[in-house]
């Protein structure tokens, strides 16, 4: 399956893929921008800075995450930004920004993880991530009048929710990455590892 090996060990293929969907989520942002949802457009400018960050580092622009995993970040910021299933998309942006921190780390960086340990990694990741999100819409709901934590119960199943969803992602990717073996998914000799 010539068009599929593109798809999945092309890093041109896979950087052009990558960028553009790193776009859809910039426009996103813009459109939260644009409808007021400022807290959330900063939340979705940070998955953009975060998944620019190796190749503006490397100063190569293939060096970049595997593309089914930012289709997952831009789906979410999407969904998020134009007011469908909050809760759901909110769970899934967290979770992907903490797994594409990780597959970051693991794959351009001198840092080294076993699946197993990567997985459990980016659920924690991900706990870390809802944890400032929370502080976050704390602050917004005291200061700006929002009202995005109702109730003590409500933020302890966010809690509940996005951990599950994380552990699901890392799960689903971590079988993907061993399987498919995909682009930007495992060591490569790169600039933005501190290799010559």
């Amino acid at each position: 399956m010539p068009p599929f090996n593109a798809l999945v060990h092309d890093e041109s293929v896979n950087a052009i893929i990558g960028w553009t969907l790193t776009g859809v989520v910039a426009l996103a942002v813009v459109q939260s921008v644009l409808t007021n949802a400022l807290l959330w457009g900063g939340f979705a400018s940070l998955i953009v800075v975060v998944t620019v960050l190796p190749p503006w580092s490397s100063g190569d622009w293939t060096v970049m995450v595997p593309w089914p995993l930012l289709l997952v970040a831009a789906v979410a910021a999407l969904v998020r930004a134009f007011d469908l299933y909050l809760e759901i998309a909110g769970y899934v942006a967290v979770a992907t920004l903490a797994l594409v921190a990780v597959v970051e780390l693991e794959a351009f960086t001198s840092v080294e993880m076993s699946r197993r340990f990567a997985v459990a990694f980016a659920a924690l990741s991900t706990l870390a991530m809802q944890g400032l999100w929370t502080i976050a819409q704390y602050y917004s709901d005291l200061w700006f009048g929002t009202e995005f934590l109702r109730s003590q119960r409500e933020l302890q199943l966010d809690i509940v929710f996005v951990t599950v969803v994380g552990i699901s992602l890392s799960v689903v990717f971590g079988w993907y990455f061993d399987r498919v073996e995909h682009v930007g998914s495992s060591k490569r000799s790169s600039t933005f590892a501190g290799e010559s």
